[in-house]
């Protein structure tokens, strides 16, 4: 294999480690393969959107999710650092109502895989951040939800201290419904 799989904190939800080659001259590494990510996720996903973000440091962004169109995502950076989190929302998994976060960087090469049914979010770390995620369905506007990102209920455990003053949300994100007011699944 050339990725490995890691279980995390929430039923389904996955940090996904690729195989990298180095020598003196760099590193290459298959950053998405369908065949082997199916193989070794066990998964039978078929991604149909790709999505590329650009933050500074201090945004944070989530947390996202679709009532619709609901979208599982495979999301990595390819510059800078995030601390990328992902909330259960469904009634019916064991970790219903818990989050779980991971620093994803370009250094460290790791992917997230957060299935259908969960919210998302993250916060950049670095000075700036590029941020890539495959959906498994398509952005539906109609649908979109945000779970408010510091909820007391969840009580998202952000590195609040990597960052220069309070983190920055737009009005949307602001605007996030509490966990007993947010639709779940």
């Amino acid at each position: 294999m050339k990725i490995k799989v890691h279980q995390t904190l929430l039923e389904g939800a996955l940090v996904i480690e690729p195989k990298v080659f180095g020598d003196e001259r760099g590193w290459f590494y298959e950053s998405f393969n369908q065949a082997e990510f199916n193989a070794a996720t066990g998964l039978d996903y078929q991604f149909v959107q790709d999505n590329h973000s650009l933050s500074k440091r201090g945004i944070l962004r989530g947390l996202h999710y679709q009532t619709q169109h609901v979208q599982g995502k495979l999301v990595r950076v390819i510059k800078g650092s995030v601390f990328d989190v992902a909330v259960d929302l469904r009634a019916s998994s064991p970790s219903y109502g818990k989050w779980f976060g991971q620093e994803l960087s370009a250094d460290n090469h790791l992917q997230m895989w957060i299935p259908p049914g969960l919210a998302h979010g993250f916060l950049v770390l670095s000075d700036s951040a590029e941020f890539l995620y495959k959906t498994t369905d398509y952005y539906d506007p109609s649908s979109e939800k945000c779970l408010l990102w510091n909820d007391s209920t969840i009580a998202v455990q952000w590195p609040l201290s990597e960052i220069p003053s309070p983190p920055q949300l737009n009005a949307k994100d602001l605007a996030g419904l509490s966990w007993g007011e947010a639709p779940k699944f």
